[in-house]
């Protein structure tokens, strides 16, 4: 016989600075606790994640019945909800380099002991596209088979969360597994005009102008990275509001010298976003015009911290506690976008309260 269906509520692993559980519980689902081994997103968590606790604690040597008392979870509840996105730079087409990364290409294998020991109600992961190249490696395809054959109906496929009203480009692999009913989950569209980068940042979106270094101590952060005189010249070469490299590839006094007169390739670096389309992937690096489309449209700098993070759907007074600009970057760019996770536990409630 079922459970009355109640509050749901959810363990978030590797929650970062809490991308997820933040939409989530704008969802309505509670959040029990955030885990993490990076003990520098505890006070960004612990701050904006209320009435959760944060765990700092390494998913390979965590124990199930640790967790299990640490919170007093029951097994076989149909209200919880495990969510497991684990950092994803071993399975990213843009990471370049995978030594460092190389151990979090078993993370899935570690969730999966948890999922197995409580079994829940429903169970949530996230991860880049990558990791469909190499389902065996990655421990997602022995996983799928293992839900399905606990009686979970799995969710699995790559969404653009622009279509879930975050104005960015960004594909991602989402698995939902529900046992509670006999329908595949997938996460809520947004009903309304897909947004882009005019929706959100800019003057009229209460983003004053600032230059390349701007420091904001406040909480909103308005802060932005420092540029070398030579990238300030390449900026006002470069078109507003979408302009590239183009504008001085042929100038070899500006151009980088692997950029020098070629027009064909890496050709978003040093651009600038578009103000009517989304915007690119928000990486850990955004802050570095050198890293990607990431100048701002019509200003001469690279985006800010808080439009970084607008841009993720993070709300403006989500406080960021971090030691500098690197590390707080790094923290929005792993981030589920909190609008994306909304859609996915409104996905689950609905399912939830029908399942009465």
């Amino acid at each position: 016989m079922r459970q009355k269906p109640n509050i749901l509520k959810a363990v978030d692993f590797f929650c970062s600075g809490g991308g997820m559980s933040s939409g989530m519980q704008k969802a309505g689902v509670k959040i029990l606790a955030g885990i993490d081994y990076d003990i520098t997103c505890k006070d960004t968590y612990e701050r904006n994640i209320k009435g959760a606790k944060f765990l700092h604690e390494d998913a390979f040597d965590y124990k199930e019945v640790d967790l299990q008392k640490e919170l007093n979870l029951k097994k076989n509840d149909d209200n919880l909800i495990l969510i497991g996105c684990s950092p994803c730079q071993y399975w990213s087409i843009i990471n370049t380099d995978r030594t460092k990364s190389t151990q979090s290409k078993s993370l899935l294998v570690e969730f999966r002991r948890f999922v197995e020991y409580f079994n829940p109600g429903y169970v949530v992961v996230e991860n880049v596209p990558g990791v469909l190249r190499r389902k065996e490696e990655s421990g997602l395809d022995d996983f799928q088979i293992w839900l399905k054959e606990k009686g979970y109906k799995v969710h699995c496929q790559v969404h653009n969360v622009n279509d879930y009203g975050v104005p960015q480009s960004r594909r991602r692999l989402t698995l939902i597994a529900n046992r509670i009913t006999d329908k595949e989950l997938q996460p809520l569209k947004f009903d309304g005009k897909r947004l882009t980068v005019y929706d959100v940042i800019g003057e009229h979106n209460g983003f004053p102008k600032v230059p390349a270094g701007h420091k904001d101590y406040t909480d909103f952060n308005h802060t932005v990275a420092g540029l070398k005189q030579i990238n300030i010249d390449r900026l006002n070469l470069t078109d507003k509001d979408g302009g590239s490299r183009d504008s001085y590839v042929n100038d070899k006094n500006l151009a980088p010298k692997c950029h020098h007169l070629d027009t064909k390739n890496f050709k978003d670096t040093y651009g600038r976003m578009w103000w009517h389309r989304q915007s690119p992937t928000i990486t850990t690096k955004f802050f570095s015009m050198s890293n990607g489309r990431f100048a701002h449209p019509e200003e001469n700098r690279a985006i800010s911290i808080r439009e970084g993070a607008t841009l993720q759907t993070f709300p403006k007074d989500y406080v960021f506690k971090a030691t500098s600009v690197a590390n707080t970057a790094r923290m929005i760019g792993n981030a589920v976008p909190p609008k994306y996770a909304e859609s996915i536990g409104k996905a689950i409630i609905n399912n939830h309260l029908n399942a009465i």
